[in-house]
């Protein structure tokens, strides 16, 4: 291990840090409002739009993120439409993120008992308010553990962003082995940015989830 090599490495791993992080949480953002959305829609069983989900979900759950990436990336300038490599990247997350979280809302939305719902109707409130008020703080709550989980799988994800030229984390550190051939302080460093982009996500989630479990105790 040659640290002058390591030292020398990290500027440009830091703007391969920063180019993953952003890419990285932009789609999960993009994956958050897919699934409430989606988890609304399957909840309340909404005619077609319902159908038109669960066959989303069923789809992006059950194949990789790269043949996501090759399909959005590749295939999609075959029928005129021409995305940018950070673009598909976050698109790509976003919606194979949010087959994950639609099925992690959906269960936190029927885990809410009946009787919060039926006390909250015999107390005067109208459908509207007991939703919000009543069944979303409750359905949240009971989604966060899986929230968690979710992002940081899809954080992990992005580790596939170099198959389609995009200069993240990944690429970089092929790229440093293809050039100069120094494996070890490339994966080195490789292994120190990602678990500086992991740690701090996994510690706050082990946090809000010990805080939401006792509130719910």
């Amino acid at each position: 291990m040659d640290f002058n090599v390591v030292i020398s490495y990290i500027p440009t791993y830091v703007d391969a840090f920063l180019l993953t992080v952003k890419i990285g949480w932009i789609g999960i953002a993009f994956s958050l409002v897919i699934g409430i959305l989606s988890a609304f829609i399957m909840h309340f069983k909404i005619p077609v739009l319902s159908q038109i989900v669960a066959v989303y979900i069923e789809l992006f759950r059950n194949t990789p993120l790269l043949v996501q990436l090759f399909f959005i990336y590749f295939g999609l300038p075959k029928i005129g439409i021409v995305i940018s490599a950070g673009t598909c990247g976050a698109v790509g997350l976003g919606l194979l993120g949010g087959s994950y979280m639609a099925e992690v809302f959906r269960s936190g939305l029927e885990g809410v008992s009946i009787s919060q719902t039926e006390s909250s109707l015999a107390l005067g409130f109208s459908k509207t308010q007991m939703f919000i008020y009543v069944i979303l703080p409750q359905a949240f709550s009971k989604s966060v553990p899986g929230i968690v989980a979710n992002v940081i799988f899809l954080l992990k994800e992005t580790s596939v962003f170099s198959a389609i030229s995009l200069m993240d984390l990944m690429f970089r550190a092929k790229d440093l082995i293809g050039l100069y051939y120094n494996t070890t302080e490339a994966l080195f460093l490789l292994v120190i940015f990602y678990v500086i982009m992991l740690l701090p996500v996994s510690f706050l989630g082990s946090v809000i989830e010990k805080k939401v479990v006792s509130i719910n105790g």
